[in-house]
């Protein structure tokens, strides 16, 4: 006979508020197998987790109740209680109080009836729980880092220099991330590359990081403690192993105008380069779509194709080019190179590794200015597919002389296009006069970003600040919706662009900007003076929003992670579990989860860096054992279990009767039930959720009428509510 235990925790007044808890206890005592019931204020403290073990020992108690608030929660906290008392942690069972009930009801009575109704469940289903064991697997002890930005170079370090191997992977050809592109960092105006360039040459020599740059993951099997993970690096054209990165290939080049990405389109590089001067590596790949001898081949190949040549017929011709020259091949990066390091044959390589975890940060992208918008539904309910432009009053990509934050930042950089000195992008000429647009992309439900971007203010006024120091005769004007800046020092920082460089700060909104002559008529409003101003400007900002990476959604596919709807990934728990994710084993780091600064990014990498040492800390995994199992003599070999299956942890094994039947990985699979919900043959059993459990928890629910007239539960006895029935408040909910 079961001695089951129920105890209800008021939550402080989350609970209390609305339901009853004494009347719960009460109702809860006369329910069968049920030996003890109480209350208590807050359960998941340490006095609360005392008393349930106090009553396992004292009532010898062999299943317990608690019902407090989400299993997501505390579901962990209450099985370690009930498992150090010597009960087995899968026959505790969690009714959800507070966000079923509680949370979702005003009336006290419906409430606390509805209440008593799942605890009543709750009660029928752990008399039927299992002893469950949790199962082992295997571990490996190495981490793959997604994404070479600051988060990924600071949880790199910190799980290295914890003694475990790490594999950073970079899809461009240099860690740094975004930061690498600053010139200075707010709230402190540090030299962002006196903090970021020590960091990045430590990945480059640090015995446990391979750093693999001009690569990606493609795809990923497995569970956590065991990732098989392909990743495909790209293409160099470069042997790094044997170039010393002398810089001969680069200046000998005579291709050196394509716009060069790094400088966000504000200078020029060669078909063969680094990024830029502190670049980790510090050797040059060969930009493959702009290489003159790479056109040559792949000319040779097309038209060699065209005339149904062999591959070494084709190799022999002399291709030409559209205007009917013959395309030059030109190799004198290979001719100049001192080492033999240019190798024309290098192709795409693909790699499979196994890892323990992963920690996917990816980084950020900036709002694309005058990008296409987002179709829209019209008044028919039919969606607008009418071209627009985001921000084409702003005139973004037609006025050379209005450029985005990050633009100005690569001007201002001693590294930069222009080696640091501000000069407007049509003329040369130094600005005067510099007006910023604040939220641009952020916080416009136009555009489809309604969120804050979190660094903008900060940035605005960091490079306000930089201005006035560059040219003391400068002035700026900032256009603003709201100040938002949360953090240490972070308002005083504004107050100093503001009262100390003289910074102007107008609340208000840009309607145009338009050219006249040499400069840029800036129309816009005060709402502080109640009236429209117009600022004659030589150069306009716009403070771009944050957004998520692109091909942050494909990856996040790949890993089979959550996101939200503008691409940035869902952490399992925004509080207790910030830098987890739904799939066990897979971690996150800075602004794959949202806009975030340097400092917290840092603080994310760090905190998810612990969270990998604490993992590769076991000598083993730990498996859930709450989940499927197949039935051999039943499974017919559907797959239909496999087909549903959202783990990809069903396969098919054949039998030596040479049957093929279902087999479950207890390591990949969740517990989800889809395969059982699934399964036509009933060969899929879901351990901790069998049917006499469910059909228990149903027959428990409708032990009573169903239909009962709430004013007949009049307050009688403890807390308001005796005889009220376990379903009593069903018909009011």
């Amino acid at each position: 006979m079961a001695r089951i235990g129920v105890f209800v925790c008021h939550c402080g007044t989350n609970i209390a508020a609305n339901v009853d808890c004494a009347a719960v206890a009460q109702a809860a005592q006369r329910m069968p197998h049920v030996v003890f019931a109480t209350d208590y204020k807050y359960m998941c403290s340490e006095p609360g987790q005392k008393l349930i073990q106090d009553r396992i020992a004292s009532e010898h108690l062999d299943g317990v109740v608690v019902a407090s608030c989400s299993p997501r929660m505390h579901e962990p906290t209450f099985r370690r209680a009930a498992a150090a008392a010597g009960v087995n942690p899968y026959r505790m069972e969690m009714a959800n109080l507070r966000e079923q009930v509680s949370w979702v009801h005003n009336d006290r009575r419906i409430a606390t009836a509805k209440a008593i109704d799942i605890v009543s469940m709750l009660v029928a289903k752990v008399t039927r729980d299992e002893a469950l064991r949790p199962g082992r697997a295997e571990l490996s002890k190495r981490l793959l880092i997604i994404g070479g930005g600051i988060a990924g170079i600071q949880a790199s370090l910190d799980v290295a220099n914890a003694g475990y191997e790490v594999t950073l992977v970079e899809r461009t050809p240099t860690i740094g991330g975004k930061m690498a592109m600053l010139d200075k960092t707010f709230p402190t105006l540090d030299c962002s590359a006196c903090i970021l360039t020590p960091l990045m040459v430590d990945v480059a020599q640090h015995p446990k990081i391979t750093l693999r740059t001009s690569a990606e993951v493609t795809q990923v099997k497995g569970f956590v403690g065991n990732f098989d993970v392909t990743i495909r690096q790209h293409a160099r054209y470069v042997d790094h192993q044997i170039c010393t990165g002398c810089g001969t290939c680069w200046t000998k080049c005579p291709v050196k105008d394509i716009v060069a990405e790094f400088d966000q389109g504000m200078g020029t590089r060669t078909a063969i380069y680094i990024p830029f001067p502190q670049a980790i590596p510090n050797k040059p790949v060969i930009d493959a779509d702009n290489c003159r001898y790479l056109a040559f081949r792949r000319a040779q190949q097309e038209q060699g194709t065209a005339q149904g040549l062999s591959a070494a017929d084709a190799a022999k011709l002399k291709p030409v080019g559209s205007d009917g020259k013959r395309l030059p091949q030109c190799q004198i990066c290979q001719k100049m190179c001192p080492t033999g390091a240019i190798t024309w044959e290098q192709t795409d390589e693909v790699l499979t590794e196994r890892f323990g975890a992963i920690i996917v940060a990816s980084g950020y992208d900036l709002f694309p200015v005058g990008g296409d918008l987002p179709a829209a539904e019209g008044a028919a309910g039919l969606l607008d597919v009418t071209p627009r432009r985001s921000y084409g009053e702003y005139g973004y990509g037609e006025l050379p002389d209005v450029i985005t934050a990050l633009q100005l930042e690569r001007l201002m950089n001693a590294s930069g296009p222009t080696k640091g000195e501000v000069v407007r992008p049509s003329d040369g000429k130094h600005p005067h006069t510099v007006v910023f647009i604040a939220c641009v992309g952020s916080r416009d439900e136009k555009v489809g970003r309604p969120y804050c971007s979190k660094i903008c203010c900060m940035y605005t006024a960091k490079q306000a600040i930089m201005l006035k120091e560059h040219d003391p005769s400068l002035q700026s004007y900032v256009f603003y919706m709201d100040i938002r800046a949360g953090g240490r020092g972070y308002d005083e920082f504004i107050r100093r662009a503001q009262e100390a460089y003289g910074t102007q700060y107008l609340r208000g909104r840009v309607s145009r900007i338009y050219r006249q002559g040499e400069h840029l008529i800036v129309q816009g409003y005060d709402g502080l003076i109640g009236r429209p101003v117009e600022i004659e400007a030589d150069l306009v900002v716009l403070a771009t929003g944050v957004t998520a990476a692109s091909g942050a959604v494909e990856l996040m596919q790949t890993l089979g992670i959550s996101y939200d709807q503008y691409g940035f990934i869902n952490e399992a728990h925004v509080k207790l579990r910030p830098v987890e994710t739904n799939t066990a084993g897979i971690y996150l780091a800075g602004c794959a989860a949202g806009p975030k600064d340097i400092p917290e990014t840092v603080a994310q990498a760090s905190a998810a860096a612990v969270k990998v040492a604490g993992l590769f800390a076991r000598p083993f995994i730990e498996t859930e054992p709450t989940i499927a199992e197949a039935d051999a003599r039943r499974c017919v070999a559907c797959h239909l279990c496999e087909e549903v299956c959202p783990f990809g942890a069903i396969s098919f094994v054949a039998l030596r009767d040479g049957r093929q039947v279902a087999q479950v990985n207890a390591a990949v699979c969740k517990g989800c039930g889809l395969c059982v919900a699934g399964c036509r043959g009933h060969a899929m059993f879901l351990h901790g959720f069998s049917d006499q459990q469910i059909l228990a928890e149903v027959d428990a629910l409708f032990a009573r009428p169903l239909w009962l007239n709430v004013r007949e539960m009049a307050p009688q006895g403890v807390g308001g509510v005796a005889e009220c029935g376990l379903s009593a408040g069903r018909g009011g909910a």
